[in-house]
């Protein structure tokens, strides 16, 4: 399934910069445009767990902030 997203970017000192509009907690950086969009790609699999297999386990961890 393809899903089309909207990617907000600057140029900052010394990397590309990004954050997805739809979701503005997922946010990455790459040396080139091309590597910001790689690395965004894979940001938005990871935080949306499109990467989880069907067999996996679920744990609640307790963290001190």
């Amino acid at each position: 399934m393809e899903t089309k997203l909207k990617m907000i970017y600057w140029k900052g000192e010394k990397f590309w910069v990004g954050k997805l509009l739809e979701h503005p907690e997922i946010m990455t950086q790459g040396g080139t445009l091309e590597e910001l969009e790689d690395n965004m790609k894979d940001a938005y699999a990871m935080m949306t767990l499109e990467d989880v297999p069907e067999q996996h386990e679920i744990k609640e961890l307790a963290i001190n902030v």
